[in-house]
């Protein structure tokens, strides 16, 4: 159901556990309870310049940080931390992972395996230098993953566990004599024992059949257990029908940890719905792993324990021992009658009864699994972390459970670049993180199948730019691999690469990469997007209901996903169990107020069964209550004749229609029966999104309040990274509200610079401000809205203009400012009523330079896998090409620099500037004029105003581009690589840069 060779990611700080969060809300959802541990999140901090300019070392990005296991030297640890502080990352998470080692016996895991003295070692050497740097230190709770303890083996009781089964065909009237059906499947290396749960007989029923499932009678099945006379069992099929002989089998999955064996005696997955399994895995770290000064470095790094997504292996169905009790405790029905419509043969269904029984029976069936997993797994680990002051962060997703409760459980819970399919996943796990009071939204970032050593840091920009807006606010990226392992080739030990004889996934960043010695402009880059995405509290505009809680599925909502988002809405998705918290109630017409204060919810068919209108008695009455306490809420679908998802108990269909014919009936509740109808159904209720703006757009948007202002982070992307056609360029106004009062003006907060920049065209009624966004592919902007002066840029409450004939009015040193890019006579109207004509000189057409000189640092293999060794490259250009089509370069790999000279005319006046528009360049760059750095440049928009560095006569500009390694690689490592095209990196523009004329108000 998931790739299983791309694992990733960590986020290592703590979340700000809301104070009104209670202990029955504890118990009800594990949110934190008084005294569990806590740690300020960025929405403690006063937005100022500087909180924006100069963000902490608590919201920067972090590596995954891939180790040979224990293989490691504590001197390499320590630089490797001084490297990623250096580059102003904020933290890493410590991985074994080694997919890339062929022959694991050169890892010598008898004495450096995961959990070995020297791993150990080297886990405090991380955090010794990371509490000097000023990082954190994530670990996670087993070698690779899923979580597996070294020592358990397949038949303990704390292993994973799968219920398989064996068949019979039998006709009808005929005898069957013999052992007892053994399991279609053999069971994995290591696994010697299985436990006989229960033998059943049921009659084949047509009708009942699908395309790949068999039909049966669920009035049929008939238990035959007690008919078993050791391991033999004889029985005679009733004459009429066909009918078929079932045995289930409970034994161990016999599931390692991927790409092992990484310890020694080797490690097994715990089972993960059981008591059981936790406590083998926190018992092997008290017992063998917390040393006294171990516990002591915990303390004080602040760091997290991280669990990746749930990814158990079964040839049958994923079972733990006390599942028949459990299924029987929430349900008041047995489950053995219901087996044949559960098993399931290498992740398909086998059998199936009446199709809404069968719907009814999974469902009940996945529920259970889902409270046994976040009862036993994911809030035992949680409370266990905080008793060494520790958080959890994890990926709750990989089996069917309800992965928005468990956002709601966990400190930190995360997503991934990779498996999520659209930004609706994302959504599914924001909605958790919001209702419980939590902070951080994680995501696994920048896994590329086949990318090792070619993604560029455009490709990973672009895909964190959606999940931004979607609710993710930190970064971990995948990855940072440590130096040195067996067999590895140069550049280095890289966890993923190779991969079963190709590039693998990307990435190992760090020092071995050219684009390293920009790496502080990205991380500066993230960390001002973090900063502001952790202020304050989210809001949202619609709350989706949710029957089942699945994520990672790419199944979004309807009306909203398709058609709301581009109209600006915004959306997070809540399922039943996050209506038991604190936070689930309505006051001023908003659900949640102290947090995302959804405007309306939004109820439709469970996608996940077919659609079909369903709700939970229990959930149906909470809705009613919100309704009736002034929530507008839309229904879409047949919910008049509603279902419940599971198996009904007597009279319980008709207790819930009626009920949700009381909740039809309020004048703020609308149902509607097509989904084009729900935008229409959420005007007549009065409601309107924070953002908007004329049509629909590529436009994505983020939304948090502090005390302070109203921050809109703004991205012109896409839903999925495989959606078609490209985003286009926007340039369109939009519409913001502001919550906090009438007093403000409207800011610009460019991430990259860290330039905070009062805005200086925009229009205002009552508390919406509408303003231009012009954005590129994949770039984001953030506006602030927040009392004058806030930012400290010296402008106030100064007037601003409502419109202008230039390109463009803005706020200088010199106050409001109108430019444009041609001499002529403007007319702006200012807010205060006054029109303003400004006569602006003439200006030079745009340059484009003829010439270039091109030094280039060619990167070649050293002496070792680690080292680097350059050859010095000096070109004349006459035009600009990519590298591969320069015959010099075509292999090339590494930094290059482009210099050129520029001659501006002698009317050249102090009231010129000029933008400098690199065109296409790839990969990281930085540009310097006249010897003086403008500061780091959107990526995504290349365009650079270097204004105040030009002067008449010649001036030099240098742009410094730096490439991935894959060209080089192509030659040095053709095995691994060499089946790739050569990429085009390097300068290749046009460049222009393009004059403005400028003058004060």
């Amino acid at each position: 159901m998931y790739e299983t060779v791309s694992q990733r990611g960590g986020m290592s700080r703590r979340t700000v556990l809301a104070a009104a969060v209670t202990v029955g809300a504890a118990a009800a959802l594990g949110a934190a309870a008084p005294g569990a541990v806590a740690r300020p999140g960025a929405g403690g901090a006063k937005p100022t310049a500087d909180w924006f300019a100069a963000p902490g070392r608590s919201v920067r990005p972090k590596f995954r940080w891939w180790w040979p296991d224990g293989l490691v030297d504590t001197d390499e640890i320590a630089r490797e931390i001084d490297q990623i502080a250096d580059a102003g990352f904020g933290g890493v998470e410590i991985a074994a992972v080694h997919h890339s080692i062929k022959d694991k016996s050169l890892l010598d895991t008898a004495r450096h395996g995961w959990g070995s003295g020297p791993w150990r070692d080297g886990v405090e050497a991380a955090l010794r230098r990371a509490a000097r740097r000023g990082l954190s230190v994530d670990i996670t709770l087993g070698p690779s993953w899923p979580v597996a303890v070294p020592g358990v083996t397949p038949d303990d009781g704390a292993a994973a566990k799968e219920l398989v089964h064996g068949r019979v065909a039998l006709a009808g009237g005929a005898t069957y004599s013999g052992p007892v059906p053994p399991p279609v499947h053999e069971a994995a290396p290591g696994v010697t024992r299985a436990r006989l749960v229960a033998v059943q007989a049921a009659r084949v029923a047509t009708a009942n059949s699908t395309r790949k499932e068999t039909g049966l009678d669920p009035d049929s099945v008939r238990d035959l257990t007690a008919a078993v006379t050791g391991s033999t069992l004889t029985w005679t099929a009733p004459a009429e029908g066909e009918w078929v002989l079932l045995s289930y089998w409970q034994r161990g999955s016999g599931q390692q940890p991927e790409s092992g064996p990484h310890s020694a005696p080797a490690a097994y997955v715990v089972d993960h719905l059981s008591r059981a399994g936790t406590t083998a895995v926190t018992d092997y770290w008290e017992s063998r792993i917390l040393t006294d000064s171990l516990r002591r470095l915990l303390e004080v790094a602040g760091g997290a324990f991280f669990e990746d997504s749930v990814e158990l292996e079964t040839e049958g169905l994923v079972w733990t021992e006390r599942l028949p009790e459990e299924f029987e405790k929430r349900t008041g029905r047995p489950l053995l009658p219901h087996l044949p419509a559960l098993i399931l043969d290498d992740s398909n269904q086998v059998f199936a009864f009446e199709a809404q029984l069968t719907r009814q029976i999974r469902h009940d069936f996945w529920a259970t699994v889902s409270d046994l997993f976040n009862r036993h797994h994911t809030r035992a680990l949680r409370d266990w972390a905080h008793t060494l002051d520790m958080t959890l962060r994890a990926q709750p997703y990989g089996l069917q459970t309800d992965a928005i409760e468990s956002a709601a459980i966990l400190d930190i819970a995360e997503g991934e670049s990779l498996g999520f399919k659209n930004l609706d996943d994302y959504r599914c796990l924001a909605g958790g993180r919001d209702m419980a009071g939590h902070t951080v939204l994680s995501c696994e970032s920048g896994a590329y199948n086949g990318s090792a050593y070619s993604t560029t840091w455009d490709r990973v920009l672009r895909t964190m730019g959606g999940a931004y807006a979607a609710g993710v606010n930190q970064t971990v990226l995948h990855g940072f691999s440590y130096a040195k392992a067996p067999e590895a080739q140069w550049p280095g030990f890289a966890a993923f690469s190779p991969y079963n004889g190709s590039p693998g996934y990307g990435e190992s960043w760090g020092p071995r990469q050219p684009t390293w010695r920009h790496a502080e402009d990205i991380s500066g880059y993230l960390g001002r997007v973090h900063q502001v995405l952790q202020a304050g509290t989210v809001r949202a505009d619609v709350a989706v209901f949710r029957q089942t809680g699945y994520t990672a599925t790419g199944i979004g909502a309807s009306w909203f996903t398709s058609t709301g988002v581009p109209l600006g809405w915004t959306h997070q998705f809540i399922s039943g169990p996050l209506l038991d918290l604190p936070n689930a109630r309505v006051a001023g017409g908003r659900l949640a107020p102290d947090g995302p204060a959804y405007k309306a919810l939004f109820v439709e068919g469970d996608f996940f069964h077919g659609s079909t209108p369903t709700l939970a008695l229990a959930d149906a009455r909470k809705l009613l209550r919100f309704a009736e306490d002034g929530l507008p809420t839309v229904l879409l679908g047949s919910f008049d004749q509603a279902l419940t998802p599971g198996v009904p108990a007597p009279g319980e269909t008709g207790s819930l229609r009626e009920v949700l014919a009381r909740l039809l009936a309020l004048p703020n509740v609308v149902r509607v029966t097509e989904k084009t109808a729900v935008g229409e159904a959420l005007t007549a209720l009065g409601v309107t999104p924070d953002v908007r703006h004329a049509s629909a757009s590529t436009l994505l948007n983020a939304h948090r309040v502090t005390r302070e202002a109203d921050f809109y982070y703004l991205c012109n992307g896409k839903h999925a990274e495989t959606v078609k056609p490209p985003v286009a360029a926007i340039d369109h106004d939009v519409t913001l509200r502001c919550t906090r009062g009438r007093a403000f003006v409207p800011y610009l907060l460019d991430p990259w610079t860290g330039r905070a920049e009062r805005v200086g065209a925009y229009t205002r009624e009552g508390d919406e401000v509408t303003l231009r966004v012009a954005l590129r592919p994949g770039q984001t902007t953030i506006v602030a809205l927040g009392r004058p002066g806030l930012f400290g840029n010296g402008h106030g409450d100064r007037p601003h203009a409502v419109a202008t004939d230039a390109d463009e009015v803005l706020f200088t040193r010199d106050g409001l400012t109108v430019r444009a890019g041609a001499a002529g006579t403007y007319r702006t109207r200012l807010s205060r009523g006054r029109t303003v004509t400004t006569v602006l000189p003439s200006v030079p057409a745009p340059i484009e330079p003829e010439r270039w000189h091109l030094e280039v640092e060619d990167w070649f293999p050293g002496p070792d896998v680690t080292r680097t060794e350059t050859v010095r490259r000096t070109l004349e250009l006459d035009a600009l090409l990519p590298w591969s089509r320069i015959p010099e370069l075509a292999d090339s790999a590494g930094v290059g620099r482009y210099r050129t000279t520029v001659v501006l005319p002698d009317d050249w006046t102090p009231s010129h500037g000029a933008h400098l528009d690199l065109g296409q360049v790839s990969d990281t760059f930085r540009v310097t004029v006249n010897g003086e750095d403008p500061g780091p440049a959107d990526r995504m928009c290349p365009v650079i105003d270097v204004g105040p560095l030009l002067r008449r006569g010649e001036n030099t500009v240098e742009i410094e581009v730096a490439t991935p390694l894959v060209n080089r690689l192509r030659t040095t490592r053709p095995q691994v690589f060499g089946n790739l095209a050569r990429q085009d990196h390097g300068l290749v523009g046009p460049v222009r840069l393009v004059p403005y004329a400028q003058a004060a108000l």
